[in-house]
């Protein structure tokens, strides 16, 4: 059980991006939120939107690094953490490299597709010329259920609407 991990404001935030998960997997789409944070403040907040807007880029740490940069009008985000439900996959990852967050904390490990630790470490790669400090497991337990409750759900209606074989 890790869910206390991090400082109070780190549960704080990611809290926030949880809400933002429920949002997400009340749409139907996987429950990843994200909120980006500048000196103690919210400045974005995104949940997944790739069925919603048919686009494999809408994911939320996606959508909240862009709107952060709106908001900052920088595309460095060196002031900024990212809190993210869900372990960064190679895109997010990269893009917070990219945009040089601060810190990158999540909540649950992505077995299949985690990029900071899990199937590798792209967010510390040794080459790259920026690293941001990570944080993973932060209310790593309430991440991890709302992800599996969605997908149970979705494996119990593909179950229910699937016909039997013919025989």
């Amino acid at each position: 059980m890790n869910d206390e991990r991090g400082t109070s404001a780190d549960r704080a935030f990611m809290e926030f991006a949880l809400a933002d998960a429920r949002e997400a997997a009340a749409a139907g789409e996987v429950p990843v939120g994200a909120v980006v944070v500048r000196r103690g403040e919210i400045i974005a907040r995104a949940a997944n939107r790739t069925v919603r807007d048919q686009d494999p880029t809408a994911h939320a740490e996606i959508l909240a690094l862009r709107q952060a940069s709106r908001m900052t009008g920088q595309w460095r985000l060196t002031e900024c953490s990212l809190y993210v439900t869900l372990e960064p996959c190679a895109m997010c990852a990269g893009a917070s490299v990219l945009a040089r967050v601060e810190r990158v904390v999540f909540g649950a490990w992505d077995p299949k597709a985690g990029m900071s630790g899990s199937v590798e470490d792209l967010l510390r790669h040794p080459r790259l010329n920026y690293r941001p400090g990570v944080l993973g497991g932060v209310l790593e337990d309430a991440s991890t259920a709302m992800l599996r409750h969605f997908f149970a759900s979705l494996r119990a209606a593909d179950f229910v609407d699937t016909p039997p074989a013919a025989g």
